[in-house]
C-alpha cells in the first residue's frame, strides 16, 4: 500500500503544496534529505484553527493543526522528491505552537504530526522532535512545523 493509500485509509489527502508567501521555496533538496520550510494548517488555501491555543484554540484543535500542518510539508516533500514512497525516514519534526503565557502542552499539540506521520511510515516515521510555544505566528496560525526526511 502506498502512503497517499494509507492517507486515504485515513480519511485524509494530500493537499496541493502551498505557494509560498514569501521569498523561499516549500523545500528544498540537499542529498538525501529535504527540509521543508515552515508550514501551517492552511490546506488548499483555507486558513484552519486560527488563533492562540489555550484561548482562541482548544488543545483538541491544536492537535488537528499539527496533523494538517504536518500535511502540508508531506506535500512539499512530494513536490522535490517526486513521491512520498520515496522517503526512508522521517528525520525531525520542528513544531511551534501560538499559545497563550503558560501554556504548557506543546508535545501534545504537535503529536497531531507526530501520530500521522508513525502512522504512515510505522517504524520509519519515528523522529526527533521539538515543540516549541511561541506568542505568535504568521498570520495568527496555531502551529507552523517543519520537517526533514531523508529519502532515496
Amino acid at each position: 500500500m502506498t502512503v497517499e493509500e494509507r492517507l486515504k485509509v485515513l480519511g485524509l489527502e494530500l493537499p496541493k503544496p502551498p505557494i509560498p508567501v514569501g521569498n523561499y521555496r516549500p523545500a528544498r533538496r540537499v542529498g538525501n534529505l529535504v527540509f521543508t520550510s515552515g508550514q501551517t494548517a492552511r490546506i488548499n488555501d483555507v486558513r484552519r484553527y486560527v488563533g492562540k491555543v489555550g484561548k482562541d484554540v482548544k488543545p483538541e484543535e491544536a492537535y488537528l493543526s499539527a496533523r494538517d500542518a504536518v500535511l502540508n510539508c508531506l506535500a512539499c516533500v512530494k513536490l522535490v522528491a517526486g513521491s512520498l514512497d520515496a522517503v526512508r525516514q522521517v528525520v525531525k519534526v520542528t513544531g511551534f505552537v501560538n499559545c497563550v503565557d503558560g501554556y504548557e502542552q506543546q508535545p501534545a499539540a504537535i503529536n497531531g504530526a507526530s501520530d500521522l506521520l508513525e502512522k504512515l511510515y510505522g517504524e520509519a516515521g519515528a523522529h526527533a522532535r521539538s515543540a516549541i510555544g511561541v506568542n505568535a505566528l504568521p498570520s495568527n496560525v496555531s502551529v507552523e512545523l517543519e520537517i526533514i526526511v531523508e529519502v532515496e
